[in-house]
């Protein structure tokens, strides 16, 4: 049994692929209440709820792989329109738990925008002993009609070569769609398509076999940012609704969030496509059978 623990879980998006390719997840690393709420409600494993800079490596349960999903809103290249664009210092956690507890393999997913910062770079992809691989841009597109597109960094203690993703049917919009879906429609929709806004929205139409932006952690703030082509709506548009957000980050409805709508759409645009956890996870295994081979 391949172990897992993991860090900035959030909901637990990364630690549902990293489970459906084989992996066993040990332990996981949350200081978000609500997060927590929901990767109770769909996870069986330990969750640890509290500051991880504030928790000792030895402390915690030994693993064969860590994975780290740290926050990545202060490197994304859209932070440099709110003048945000700073990195944080989060990473360095990632690098104490590296470094002291020396598993057989890790995984780090962030933005592309990750690449700007030559010093996060150089601690995750130059550690000692581990052969690392990067992989830039994974697209969420491979598998999901979500324009989402991340860096993925997988370091092994031993030389090994990970396969990229490979090209699948990716699901499309049209079936992400719910038959009745339940959504709010603010003011705002109505305002921003009769360019009362400095921008208009991105809609996205099924019909045509148009794929969704990448889904946004703040997107409940403003839901007429994103929307998406429907005729059973007065204005011919609406927008997405939870479930249908939740879809396109590859979870099944079987996963439930048992917090609020603005607290379920945060956690889904903060999460890891499914697929793409899946197909580091299904590396990783292969890594672990020839480790053992050999």
């Amino acid at each position: 049994m391949i172990t897992c623990n993991s860090y900035f879980s959030g909901a637990g998006l990364m630690d549902f692929g990293l489970h459906q390719a084989g992996i066993q997840i040990g332990q996981a690393f949350e200081l978000d209440a609500d997060a927590c709420k929901t990767y109770r409600a769909n996870h069986s494993h330990k969750l640890v709820e509290g500051d991880l800079t504030q928790r000792l490596v030895l402390e915690q349960d030994n693993c064969d792989v860590m994975a780290f999903t740290y926050p990545c809103t202060k490197y994304s290249r859209i932070a440099d329109i709110h003048g945000t664009r700073t990195g944080d210092e989060l990473f360095l956690h990632a690098i104490r738990h590296l470094a002291i507890a020396r598993p057989e393999a890790y995984v780090v997913e962030n933005v592309p925008g990750l690449r700007a910062f030559p010093i996060v770079m150089e601690a995750m992809t130059k550690m000692p002993d581990y052969h690392v691989q990067t992989f830039c841009p994974v697209k969420a597109e491979t598998w999901l009609p979500q324009r989402r597109h991340r860096l993925i960094i997988i370091g092994t203690r031993r030389q090994f070569s990970i396969r990229p993703p490979e090209n699948a049917r990716a699901v499309t919009l049209a079936e992400i769609i719910e038959a009745d879906p339940r959504v709010t429609i603010p003011k705002a929709v109505a305002q921003r398509m009769n360019g009362e806004y400095r921008d208009l929205p991105i809609i996205s139409d099924p019909a045509k076999g148009d794929i969704a932006p990448t889904c946004i952690a703040h997107y409940a703030k403003d839901k007429s940012t994103r929307l998406i082509a429907d005729k059973r709506f007065p204005l011919g548009v609406r927008p997405y609704s939870v479930r249908e957000y939740a879809r396109l980050q590859g979870l099944p409805d079987s996963f439930i969030f048992p917090v609020s709508e603005t607290a379920a759409y945060k956690q889904i645009g903060n999460g890891v496509p499914v697929d793409m956890a899946c197909w580091a996870g299904g590396e990783l295994v292969r890594y672990f059978k020839q480790r053992r081979v050999s």
